[in-house]
């Protein structure tokens, strides 16, 4: 959508022929157009359960990226245990695609086969 639409409305003095200015020429008023604008479409981080890495570990990748306090990340931990899948927070598509990559990549350097996706909210 433009910003600007064309208003062809006479922009001379009194007297002057509409579409043209006081010297002859023709003139054109420009007006703001409002652009309407959507919020970024929002991901949900996902860590997948599996039986091979450790609560600890998951507890401290909670903490560590996602900021979450001990209380919030065990809760979190115990979903991802029991429910087989944990949502570890909601972000825009490109935060969402760097947290999962630190989570994968922190998971890969300490030996745990730690899943983590995201998915639209």
């Amino acid at each position: 959508m433009p910003l600007f639409a064309n208003n062809s409305t006479p922009a001379g003095p009194p007297g002057t022929p509409p579409g043209q200015d006081e010297d002859g020429g023709a003139s054109t008023t420009l007006e703001r157009v409002a652009q309407k604008t959507e919020p970024p479409r929002l991901y949900q981080v996902l860590m997948l359960n599996d039986d091979f890495t450790p609560m600890e570990f998951v507890v401290m990748v909670l903490q560590e990226y996602f900021r979450h306090d001990l209380d919030t990340a065990t809760q979190i931990m115990l979903k991802i245990h029991h429910e087989g899948r944990g949502v570890c927070g909601v972000f825009t598509k490109d935060v969402a695609a760097t947290k999962v990559e630190m989570v994968l990549a922190a998971a890969r350097r300490a030996g745990h086969p730690l899943q983590c996706i995201m998915e639209a909210a």
